[in-house]
């Protein structure tokens, strides 16, 4: 997989996403204020990046493919449901017991059945994959397939015409497809970061472990982030371009996403202050001079939760 994948997966999705755009600005850190650059994947279609992904996958697909399936905890299920009814399929989603009832209802507004079954993921993934082949159906990965990766790193191919120089990127990181596509899309001259709750510290592990592993996943961002195991994909990818991971805490998050609103009258679910949350704690300090890009990659939230 490699940057001329991520500029054919943008050829195909031209017309069908939109080009988000950048805010450059300060963010209050433990020092004072950082001066950086928000990417604004939060006024993607369906409220998030995955879209992107989704949407390349199903410009891929066979002729003859009417029915899709996914598993997911939340903002996948709502990018494949919304995909689905763009291009004219019929959309399954698989979601643990612990979907959030928002991110469901989102799924329901554009036309997908939704299954509930098992606690986790994991649970919901395998059972998601069973009823693919019963029902002979296209399956879609939340973040572990390669067109879904390649769309997710148009984000990246974005920055690029958006934002001189080439700064570091933060970003937030679950099952890895968002934080992959981009390194891909930057290449060996980017320098990307990945931003994970302590709580569902997928990369991190890895990167550790020298392979993924599984880990207990806990955390207030669980319901976008809430893989237990980075992607195969993202793991390469990681290894291939040094990719760092720092991790912050759940309060940190919080008042990451607290701040957005308060300051700037952004509205994000916590999985979209992550990466905001790794300036605000200091986790992320930049080198003098430099403006870090910091993607904010969802809002699919209640708002009686702000």
């Amino acid at each position: 997989m490699y940057r001329s994948d991520v500029r054919q997966a943008r050829r195909l999705l031209r017309g069908h996403i939109r080009k988000t755009p950048v805010f450059h600005t300060e963010i209050l850190g433990p020092r004072g204020l950082v001066p950086v650059t928000l990417k604004m994947e939060h006024l993607q279609h369906g409220g998030t990046f995955k879209v992107r992904g989704c949407l390349n996958a199903l410009l891929q697909a066979q002729r003859g493919t009417s029915s899709v399936v996914v598993a997911s905890s939340g903002n996948a299920g709502i990018a494949a449901a919304l995909a689905s009814a763009v291009r004219g399929l019929t959309c399954t989603v698989v979601v643990p017991e612990s979907a959030s009832h928002t991110k469901v209802a989102a799924m329901w507004s554009h036309g997908a059945e939704v299954l509930w079954h098992g606690t986790t993921y994991a649970e919901a993934h395998r059972y998601a994959t069973q009823l693919a082949t019963e029902r002979g159906a296209m399956q879609l990965h939340a973040y572990d397939q390669p067109a879904i990766v390649t769309g997710a790193g148009v984000v990246g191919l974005e920055i690029e015409e958006q934002v001189r120089g080439r700064p570091p990127v933060l970003v937030a990181v679950g099952g890895g497809g968002l934080v992959a596509g981009v390194s891909v899309a930057l290449g060996l001259r980017g320098r990307v970061i990945g931003v994970e709750p302590q709580g569902a510290p997928t990369l991190h592990a890895a990167l550790s472990a020298g392979h993924p592993v599984d880990v207990h996943v806990a955390s207030v961002a669980s319901d976008a982030l809430g893989a237990n195991r980075i992607g195969d994909i993202a793991m390469e990818v990681a290894q291939r371009y040094d990719v760092r991971s720092l991790l912050v805490t759940d309060d940190a998050i919080v008042m990451a996403r607290e701040y957005l609103w308060r300051e700037f009258r952004i509205v994000v679910e916590p999985a979209g202050a992550t990466a905001v949350a790794a300036i605000q704690s200091g986790a992320y300090q930049p080198q003098p001079g430099e403006r870090p890009v910091v993607v904010l990659c969802g809002a699919n939230t209640d708002l009686a939760t702000l």
